[in-house]
């Protein structure tokens, strides 16, 4: 950390005390900085863990900070081995700082259900997003440019060659890779705020260094010639935590239904074009649900009732119930076909068309009219293999640590687990047990090879 800048200090209550310069205290108060105070990081999962209402504006805070750690420790390896590694640079640090503040901003209400889920939106991540959050017309983006830091920044979170700036790998790889910055402070954080137990040793941080002949960040393996099982055990830990929180928390059922409760009701709201893409972009998770709410006011009678019923269900915690539940581990020959034909986007048009003919069934046998919503994760769901580069001992040059799961055979345990948390849900949205199973006996008759495993 360069003294010569003026810091000040918050206190967190992950990492303790956070030194934030004045630069980064000007950008945290912009009005896109400060909507992040309304953004839950773990979106509705504190339906589940009362306790995780902590926002991404902390989380920004907190990525900083671990950035920080990085970068002390890059440099404390580079003095040591001038030759090898590289030394991380003030103003080099400027622009990885300000990359890890605000690489959250793109966020959106329930954007992972929104966005990723069900392919209503770009995603944060594209460089849409960022170009157009982070473009001169915005104040985060004005205050980026005097700094001199935007396009440099842009650089950093844009995916590489989408005509950003061309910057380092490393500047990259600190705050955005299997383990990083961003990684290392949302499961401190959503461990803290969820009463989970989980612990992070923070001596991980202190073995990254810069490789001077790749310019890649990298853990360093290594030592006399041996390998540090201490450090290698330290890596599994961190991705054990990943999938534990994964399993637990970020695709607990009760946070999927409501996740799908808000994406229908915004996909009823789109279609009809009662709100746009766009007004979402400056929303908060309360006034995203109050901009749906005033969509159903404005829409059809039908398509009205129906959105401020699902906004209703959400605020009253009514959550739709599992119908049908097709897990991964019993349909491992029907789960490339249900992804190809319902995951996010491209499947848009086929969920429809199955949900609309599941509900006139029900209606035909029952008379009763039920909301039912298909959820169809991805494949891989979300899967991050351990692209993070090591040094191996005995071996020239980094590779990553994915590519040594042969030596590590947790890390291929891992990998198959997690996948094997893929479950496709069809869900309905009745409190009647008695129509819930009627629902899903009619739903299970809808996806022919493929196996349902729930009972309602």
């Amino acid at each position: 950390m360069d003294l010569s800048r003026r810091f000040s200090v918050v206190r967190d209550p992950v990492h303790g005390d956070i030194y934030l310069s004045h630069e980064e205290l000007a950008l945290l108060d912009t009005r896109e900085m400060q909507r992040l105070r309304g953004i839950k990081q773990l979106g509705s999962a504190d339906l589940v863990f009362p306790g995780a209402r902590h926002s991404r504006f902390e989380h920004s805070i907190g990525t900083v900070h671990l950035s920080q750690a990085i970068v002390d420790a890059t440099q404390r390896a580079a003095g040591e081995a001038p030759r090898e590694q590289l030394r991380i640079g003030p103003e080099e640090t400027r622009v990885i700082r300000a990359a890890a503040l605000v690489h959250d901003i793109t966020h959106i209400p329930y954007g992972h259900h929104v966005e990723d889920q069900a392919g209503l939106m770009h995603r944060h991540d594209s460089p849409y997003r960022y170009e157009r959050m982070l473009g001169v017309q915005t104040e985060i983006g004005t205050a980026l440019e005097k700094l001199g830091l935007r396009k440099d920044v842009l650089g950093v979170l844009c995916p590489e060659g989408h005509g950003q700036a061309a910057v380092p790998a490393y500047w990259r790889q600190i705050n955005s890779d299997t383990i990083c910055s961003d990684i290392l402070d949302y499961l401190q954080r959503d461990a803290y705020f969820t009463g989970l137990k989980i612990g992070i040793d923070p001596r991980l941080v202190s073995h990254f260094k810069v490789d001077r002949a790749s310019g890649n960040l990298y853990i360093d393996l290594a030592k006399h010639s041996l390998l540090r099982e201490d450090i290698l055990s330290e890596i599994v830990r961190m991705l054990e935590a990943r999938y534990y929180f994964s399993e637990r928390v970020y695709y607990h059922h009760a946070k999927v239904a409501a996740g799908a409760l808000v994406a229908r009701a915004v996909e009823l709201a789109l279609r009809d074009k009662l709100v746009d893409e766009e007004d979402f972009y400056s929303a908060t998770d309360d006034s995203a649900l109050d901009l749906l709410d005033r969509a159903g006011e404005r829409g059809s009678p039908s398509t009205g009732r129906r959105i401020r019923s699902l906004v209703q269900r959400y605020r009253d915690r009514r959550l739709p119930k599992r119908a049908c539940v097709f897990p991964r581990q019993q349909n491992e020959g029907a789960q490339a076909e249900l992804v190809a034909r319902y995951f996010a986007l491209e499947g848009h048009a086929a969920r429809t068309a199955v949900e609309q003919r599941i509900e006139d069934l029900v209606r035909f046998a029952t008379g009763r009219d039920v909301e039912v919503m298909v959820v169809c994760p991805a494949r891989k769901m979300q899967l991050k293999e351990a692209a993070t580069h090591v040094r191996w001992p005995g071996e020239d040059g980094l590779r990553p640590l994915s590519e040594h799961s042969a030596r590590v055979p947790r890390l291929a345990d891992l990998e198959r687990a997690y996948r094997d948390l893929w479950k496709f849900y069809v869900f309905a949205a009745t409190d009647e047990p008695a129509l819930l199973k009627r629902v899903g006996e009619i739903a299970a008759g809808e996806f022919p090879g493929a196996r349902n495993l729930y009972s309602a």
